[in-house]
């Protein structure tokens, strides 16, 4: 283990002096506007790429209009990903909500850091033998790029400590943040949910996190991810003046229930309907942060967006296309997510407005992927479980993630949406994935480009493939939560 980590830890030097050398040399050039890659790393006249990531909550594989969905239209998102990538086999480490984001802020499992389920009261983490807040130790992508010279900023849905009567926790800053928003599920600064339904009726949601502190703002619930927009543009706008490259967190919780769109779009009045009309209302509002980096010329040719989801959507409400499953299986429809990358100055030229559907790659991977991009130098004691895909995000390759991705479930949900007995581990390495019980019992074993809504089970026909996957998929398990 130490031997592979200190070759990991040397391969990442290695990218990023390399990336170093090519940036010094643009700047003395003084060729203006020239963008070089270098081992994965991309500089702009010696000036570090910004970074956005837009993690929507709850939302189905198939809920894009850009992914299939035609019951509503996202038309500012489906313009980033004509004029970007849009990945079909990109998928998120948890098919719940905190161990996901812990999972794309560290490059690392959950499992490690004892966060398999959404972060709830004390009493009930306990039950579940989880922590109650991320360790401040992780890994976490903000921190390294804060110390590299960025403006870090967090806005929006946080979940990751300091919710329901978890007072204790560390505030945001703690884990390498500048400046942060969030809502009802973190500490700090928030804006909380006013709501209103077409007969005029107006109230409160989650009044009780004013205890988590402050200032507190209260806003529509239909209009609040715009209150979360407007506030990373400024934060922005403040690291331009101040000459920083910046990264955003943009992590809007619209589409996570309860649903309140605007009152004039309820319909009605169903699940599937007023989650529509949250979907649409929410892209609207990220219209505008979108519009705000593509028209200005510096931030168009220097910044890469990347929006996905956190984990698959709930019953009743979005759509996972044609995948098995919803959010906490560990079937498709409950880890997939579509992904979306966008930057023109950034992207390879071809490969604008392109869909990848042969890499299959996780969020443990953007991490490492973007302190590359920065030219970073990552803690020296980080164990990234995510491999550095840059090349493939930026469409200058579409090679795979090398080693298998593993995923466990939230211990709370063996039965749930409808679906009894779920499995507890999968694993997902080239074209198969294995689904199995802690103890290896119940093999499911599928060829998903073959069998994307896992309906054939060949556990029987490829005994070779499937014990050689239950192997590896409760190694990962029973050593996961023991390493950090």
């Amino acid at each position: 283990m130490g031997a592979l980590l200190k070759d990991k830890r040397m391969a990442m030097r290695e990218v990023v002096e390399m990336t170093r050398r090519r940036c010094l040399m643009a700047a003395v050039a003084g060729v203006a506007g020239l963008l070089l890659a270098a081992g994965g790393g991309m500089c702009e006249a010696g000036t570090k790429p910004n970074i956005i990531l837009v993690f929507i909550d709850d939302m189905g594989w198939g809920d894009l209009s850009c992914f299939g969905n035609t019951e509503a239209m996202t038309s500012h998102i489906d313009q980033l990903a004509s004029e970007g990538i849009a990945f079909e086999q990109f998928y998120v480490n948890s098919p719940i909500c905190s161990p996901s984001r812990v999972a794309i802020s560290t490059g690392t499992y959950p499992q490690r850091w004892k966060l398999t389920s959404y972060l709830a009261h004390r009493k009930v983490d306990e039950q579940r033998g989880m922590a109650h807040w991320l360790d401040p130790e992780a890994p976490m992508l903000a921190g390294t790029l804060r110390r590299a010279g960025y403006a870090t900023g967090h806005f929006g849905k946080w979940h990751m400590g300091g919710q329901r009567d978890v007072t204790g926790a560390p505030e945001i800053a703690a884990y390498g943040f500048d400046e942060s928003l969030t809502n009802f599920e973190g500490l700090g600064p928030k804006l909380l949910p006013l709501t209103k339904r077409p007969d005029g009726k107006v109230g409160r949601i989650w009044a009780d996190a004013e205890r988590l502190g402050g200032p507190v703002t209260w806003m529509q619930r239909s209009e609040i991810t715009t209150g979360f927009v407007d506030a990373a543009i400024r934060f922005m706008e403040q690291a331009r003046r101040q000459g920083k490259p910046f990264y955003v967190n943009l992590w809007p919780d619209d589409v996570h229930s309860p649903f309140w769109p605007p009152v004039d779009k309820w319909g009605d009045g169903s699940q599937r309907r007023l989650y529509l009309a949250v979907l649409e209302a929410m892209d609207a509002q990220l219209g505008k942060l979108f519009g705000y980096v593509r028209d200005a010329d510096q931030l168009r040719a220097n910044t890469l967006i990347l929006l996905c989801s956190d984990n698959g959507p709930e019953r009743g409400a979005g759509r996972a296309g044609p995948f098995k499953g919803y959010k906490t299986h560990l079937y498709e429809g409950g880890i997939r997510s579509p992904l979306i990358a966008w930057g023109p100055g950034l992207l390879e030229k071809p490969a604008a407005g392109t869909r990848n559907k042969e890499s299959v790659f996780a969020a443990i991977d953007l991490v490492p992927s973007l302190v590359g991009l920065a030219g970073a130098e990552p803690p020296a004691d980080a164990d990234y479980d995510g491999e550095n895909l840059l090349d493939t995000l930026l469409g200058k390759s579409k090679a795979s993630r090398r080693k298998p991705i593993f995923f466990s479930r939230p211990p709370d949900r063996k039965n749930y949406y409808g679906f009894k007995d779920l499995p507890d581990l999968a694993v997902r390495h080239g074209k198969w994935k294995l689904l199995c019980d802690y103890d290896g019992s119940r093999p499911e074993l599928y060829d998903i480009p073959a069998d994307p809504g896992e309906r054939d089970n060949l556990a029987g026909d490829r005994a070779d493939v499937t014990d050689s996957l239950t192997k590896k998929v409760r190694d990962w398990y029973h050593t996961s939560s023991t390493i950090r």
